[in-house]
Order: C-alpha cells, then structure tokens, then sequence
C-alpha cells in the first residue's frame, strides 16, 4: 500500500481496533496494581505516551512509558508492564519485558506476532494481537484502542472506547476540511524547520507531529511544550530568524493561564518567524488529539511530495538494525 493508501486507512484501522477490542478479553488476575510501565519504541511506543496524556486527570496510579532497554528500578510484582510493539520483534521492548519478567511483574503484550508474542505465549500472558505488515507509524489506531482497553479492562480507567469512536465520526465527517488544513501546514513548513508547540497536555501530539515531519517528509524538526518553554526555549528565540516555521497545536479544556502564555508567546515569536495556529475539534482530549493527528499525518505526506521524497522509505533505520545485529 502507499502512504496516502495507509493514512486514508486510518478510520478503518479504528473501527478494526474497536472491533478487537471487543472480543479481546483478558484472563489473567491484575488485582494490587501500584503502578504502570508501558515499553514501546517509535510508533509503537507514542501510543502510550498519547493515552498516558489522556488519562493524566483519572488514573490513581503512576504510568511511566519506557521507550530505552532498561525498566525502572521499582517495577515488581505489583507492577502491570505493556509490552507495544507493533511487530512483536523491537529489540528494546523485548529487553524490558525480559526485565519485567524476572522482576514477577504483571505482563500483557500488544503485537502483531513475533518475539513478543511468543515470550507472551511461553509465560502464560495476556497478549493481544493486531494485524501487521505495515509501517508502525501507519498502525496508531491499534495500539491506541488496545491501550485503552487493557487499562480499562484491569479496573484503572473508565471505559474510553467510545470517546475512540466518537473520534472516528468525527474525522470522517470532517475529511476535507482536515486535508485542507493540512495542505495548508505542509506550505507553512516547506522550506523551512518545524517548530511545534502545545500544552503538556497535548505532549504526546506534538511528539507524533514531529516523528511522522521526521519519517514520512525526511525533515528535521523540534517540538515543545508549554508552559515548561516559557522557562528556557522562549529567550533562545532571541536568535530566531524566517529560517524557522512555528506551529501551535490550539485546543480547548487547558488551563486558563496557558491560553494566555500562549497567546503571548506566539505575538513575541511572530515578530521573529512566520507562527500558524490549528485549532482542534471534538468533545473530549482523545477526539481533539486524534483530529490533530489526522491533519499532521495527511500534512506529513503533503510535504513528503513537496520535499519530493518517498514517505514509506525509512532506509537508515534498515541500515542502523542491520548494523545493530552484528554485536
């Protein structure tokens, strides 16, 4: 499939992921749990880094995603540890579900087969599998449903699923707007280097912005949040010049005084760089988030054709796991 095929998929992929969902029950016992690791890399990993955002006001219990080798030092038995990796093969989540093994932790695995499946498998876990043969990046909607799912299903979280499909609708009847939206942020970003922003809240987002700039259009970019960049990245906007294109991802439901820091801190940064707000849609955080997402993954593949580059290449990955595999 094309990357314009894969992104056009993605309202499928959230009906097929609610779908598994619903007949994935889990049959383990997951009583007594203090706190939440969640291993994942890349576009397996952002997934919960986006549902640990989501969940930041409800759930009781510290959630830490681990995107390295290692696990944290208290993980135990009373630790739930989520192994997403999308082709069950991440030589890195598969290092820290090995830890999480032998630290007695509570296992469950979201794959769509390979190591990670069969360590699940051999351990008696709870795993869940999702079709594969795609970019990992392409494949958000699954780990984001089953995510939200197995939180729910251990008794941390209220059901989220519909806030999911509440967000598919509303990506669906919005396709056309979205996609102008989107062409209109790949000409804002042509030729120059991205700079986004958000509040804490909307971190995961503008982490997944700047990773499908970095892998579907080959350019380089940064991200950061507010009101942590108020403190540090604002006063190097004293060196900032047109080489740059900022990017404020605007959303409803933040605090009060980050609307008016932002609103702020755009005004002082425009007399620097060209800024373009994007204001989301939706009844709730998971609606605006995956709305926004929308817009960046079609304004990815724009700039990919601007930048007249391959969106699905990702060579120099191949090229650094192949090296990997000879030590």
């Amino acid at each position: 499939m094309t990357m314009q095929q894969l992104i056009q998929a993605f309202p499928a992929n959230i009906e097929e992921a609610l779908e598994i969902a619903g007949r994935s029950s889990l049959k383990n016992e997951y009583s007594g749990i203090t706190n939440v690791v969640i291993c994942g890399m890349g576009g397996s990993g952002i997934g919960g880094t986006l549902v640990k955002d989501w969940l930041f006001d409800e759930l009781k219990v510290p959630v830490v995603v681990v995107k390295d080798y290692n696990i944290p030092a208290f993980v135990d038995e009373t630790t739930l540890v989520i192994g997403s990796s999308y082709s069950g093969n991440t030589e890195e989540t598969l290092t820290g579900i090995v830890e999480a093994i032998g630290s007695g932790a509570k296992v469950i695995g979201i794959c769509s087969g390979g190591k990670l499946q069969e360590l699940c498998e051999i351990n008696g876990f709870d795993h869940i599998i999702v079709p594969g043969g795609n970019p990992p990046r392409t494949a958000l909607a699954f780990s984001l449903v089953q995510l939200l799912h197995i939180l729910h299903e251990v008794g941390l979280a209220s059901n989220h699923l519909p806030d999911i499909a509440a967000a598919y609708s509303l990506i669906v009847d919005n396709e056309g707007e979205i996609k102008n939206t989107a062409h209109e942020l790949a000409k804002h970003l042509y030729g120059k280097v991205g700079i986004l922003y958000a509040t804490t809240l909307y971190d995961g987002v503008v982490t997944r912005a700047r990773q499908q700039f970095n892998e579907n259009s080959k350019a380089l970019c940064w991200h950061h949040v507010l009101p942590e960049m108020n403190h540090n990245e604002l006063v190097g906007w004293g060196g900032g010049d047109d080489r740059f294109a900022v990017v404020y991802f605007e959303n409803e439901g933040i605090n009060e005084r980050n609307k008016v820091r932002a609103d702020l801190t755009l005004n002082k940064i425009a007399e620097k760089s060209k800024v373009m707000r994007i204001s989301s849609k939706g009844g709730s955080m998971i609606e605006r988030s995956i709305y926004l997402i929308n817009i960046v993954d079609w304004a990815s593949l724009y700039l990919s054709e601007l930048n007249k580059v391959d969106p699905i290449d990702i060579a120099v990955i191949d090229y650094l796991k192949n090296e990997l595999s000879k030590f």
